[in-house]
């Protein structure tokens, strides 16, 4: 939840951190209620789709019981089992707030939910999307500490001015990414977890191209914001994400320094091809109002 540009001064109300109280005990009926939709017709159809750490985590940290989760309770369980917390902020963070927070094992989420007719698309991430997409997979130990070097990586990228870089990182693997699995492609990403209908699309899809990770071709690769995907990278497995930000990511910078950016839709004689994708949806021009989460 960072975004670029922002002041550097918290808004009123927010402490010198941007963390805010979750104020859980104000949460209305039919904001529960929002969580609860959201829930139950994501969980229905995530088995089979999202990859084992993620449901496990799901599992751990119970998130459905009466509706949108008490921070302090899942907080618990979350530090018992990798050291993690979620804080409360009120909306998007500077990058230099951002990563201190993931740095020191902090994932800052924000605590509104969306309004009832916003159940498919919302163009700010809130409490479902940072809750229920990230949260689970940081109960996963090698993920933990993937998301803790992400954190120190930023803080690294910001001083040698390569944020561009490292933000298609953080784009094409925790919120977008897909795991190659003995039972075939599985999702990860918090922002395909989170949203029904790029659930279906970044698995099922013949529109997008699905191509191994490689850290530099990522580093290389825009992103679409505003709708679905053109192309996700596929990792082998939580440890070699995890591997990949345990090197110096200076000599990488310099490397690409010098390098032109890899259109979003091509494909590389180097690639690993997963699905050449035939890209209609984007040729089609796509939906601005796409219906994720």
């Amino acid at each position: 939840m960072s975004a670029d540009g922002f002041t550097t001064s918290p808004p009123p109300g927010a402490r010198a951190d941007w963390t805010i109280d979750q104020g859980w005990e104000s949460y209305s009926r039919a904001e529960h209620d929002v969580w609860i939709t959201l829930y139950e017709r994501q969980t229905a159809m995530l088995p089979g789709r999202a990859c084992d750490a993620f449901l496990r985590g799901l599992d751990a940290l119970d998130l459905h019981r009466s509706g949108i989760p008490d921070f302090r309770r899942i907080n618990e369980e979350l530090a018992r089992l990798t050291g993690w917390s979620v804080v409360a902020v009120p909306g998007l963070v500077p990058d230099d707030v951002f990563f201190d927070h993931l740095a020191n094992r902090r994932f800052p989420a924000g605590q509104f939910i969306r309004k009832p007719d916003e159940l498919d698309y919302l163009q700010e991430p809130d409490i479902f999307h940072d809750v229920f997409g990230h949260v689970p997979m940081l109960t996963d130990p090698v993920f933990a500490d993937y998301m803790q070097a992400y954190g120190q990586g930023g803080q690294r990228a910001l001083e040698l001015g390569r944020l561009a870089n490292l933000a298609r990182l953080y784009w094409y693997t925790v919120e977008f990414g897909l795991m190659q699995t003995p039972q075939g492609l599985r999702i990860y990403g918090a922002g395909i977890v989170s949203s029904r209908a790029e659930s279906i699309f970044a698995l099922d899809d013949p529109s997008p191209n699905r191509i191994g990770f490689d850290l530099e071709r990522v580093m290389r690769t825009p992103y679409r914001i505003d709708d679905f995907q053109q192309a996700y990278f596929v990792i082998d497995s939580i440890q070699t994400l995890q591997a990949v930000t345990l090197q110096d990511f200076a000599p990488i910078y310099d490397r690409l320094e010098g390098a032109s950016d890899i259109g979003i839709a091509e494909i590389l004689p180097g690639d690993t091809v997963f699905t050449r994708g035939t890209q209609a949806y984007a040729g089609a021009g796509g939906r601005l109002a796409s219906a994720r989460g």
